[in-house]
């Protein structure tokens, strides 16, 4: 302890402590493995650092079966002014990856039914909308459009945004795209919203082998430069008859099953891979009833948090459910769930007591 916590300790590693004994010419046979136990059971070495990837938890892919079954919205924003708008609200579909987007001026409850309503009149009823807890999203006057039209209102954390990574995905997409065509007028975004929202319709997305465009309408979307340049489909198709252009159609709609049923496939496969890749390179930790944990304060970064640190606790686990949430209880609280990705476990202050058969001090030069 006198070589780990006291005034020449610093709070190393074990094997700073071991070496500091053996400096000071003390030994004994587990000298290693008794700085292994004080430095684990250290309070305030337990209380340092932060959480990163290998603290996650397991993945828990969102499969969806039907197209526009599954939608996911989020805001982004605010922007610059663009003729009025600052913010940009962004509805993912799960299966295909179709994205309706809308600038708006604010980013209250009212815009959102309203952007919901016009939503499902083109794509039907969904099964379920995934949001994150913004007040845009938790209201009365949001349940009341979910209740009247049937549909399942499923919420994921601020602190955990990842229950809903479609959208984030394809938040970071439209972000992408609009930062490198707006240029240096930066209060055009508006208009360049539907040029980018074309874009990502149009690009290949690996999860399901194909473009959301063509999983919704059932061929390509035909682009500019293949009229322009007069490619071999504007030849072949331009000279087609009536009759020959609609029974191609036909055949195109009948694909179309066929062609979301392989996605539906793809993205399975692609989930499950991505879930293997993820969960190797994790910690594998196991919470139990009764465990005692730490809890990560991801909010203290709004605050001034030098030299303070950030986690709270101990909490004692009293309930694990699956898909990684974790229920804790407090002394002066009730209990409250939290994600499993911001704990860790907690092996109190008391150090066991050393047990070492026939303990002599020898001078290292013996």
């Amino acid at each position: 302890m006198a070589c780990h916590n006291r005034p020449t300790g610093g709070h190393h590693g074990a094997n700073h402590p071991a070496k500091k004994v053996f400096d000071s010419g003390f030994y004994w046979p587990m000298i290693y493995r008794d700085a292994y136990d004080l430095v684990t059971r250290c309070d305030a070495c337990q209380r340092q650092g932060k959480i990163s990837q290998r603290d996650e938890m397991p993945q828990n892919a969102i499969q969806v079966c039907e197209i526009f079954d599954i939608w996911g919205i989020d805001f982004m924003g605010p922007f610059p002014s663009s003729r009025g708008n600052k913010y940009i609200l962004v509805a993912v579909d799960y299966l295909s990856k179709w994205v309706e987007a809308k600038a708006l001026p604010t980013n209250d409850a009212r815009v959102v039914c309203k952007f919901l309503k016009s939503l499902f009149a083109r794509f039907g009823t969904p099964r379920a909308i995934i949001s994150d807890r913004g007040t845009h999203f938790c209201n009365d006057q949001f349940a009341k459009v979910m209740l009247k039209y049937g549909v399942t209102h499923r919420l994921s954390t601020a602190y955990h945004p990842q229950t809903s990574g479609q959208v984030e995905v394809s938040n970071h997409g439209l972000k992408r795209i609009l930062e490198r065509t707006v240029g240096e007028n930066r209060a055009s975004w508006s208009d360049k919203l539907e040029d980018a929202l074309w874009a990502f319709r149009t690009a290949f997305k690996t999860p399901i082998g194909c473009t959301p465009y063509k999983l919704v309408y059932g061929k390509a979307c035909h682009l500019p430069i293949e009229l322009e340049h007069k490619a071999y489909w504007a030849l072949k198709h331009c000279n087609f008859d009536l009759k020959t252009a609609g029974d191609h159609r036909k055949v195109q709609m009948n694909e179309l099953n066929e062609l979301r049923d392989q996605a539906y496939e793809n993205s399975l496969i692609y989930k499950e891979k991505t879930k293997k890749i993820h969960d190797s390179k994790i910690k594998n930790r196991v919470f139990n009833v009764g465990d005692r944990v730490l809890l990560f304060n991801s909010r203290l970064k709004i605050f001034s948090g030098k030299l303070k640190t950030r986690w709270t606790g101990p909490f004692t686990v009293t309930q694990v459910f699956p898909y990684g949430t974790v229920e804790l209880s407090s002394t002066n609280g009730p209990n409250f769930k939290v994600n499993g990705h911001r704990l860790k476990h907690y092996f109190g202050g008391d150090i066991p007591p050393m047990v070492v058969p026939d303990l002599q001090t020898f001078p290292m030069d013996n």
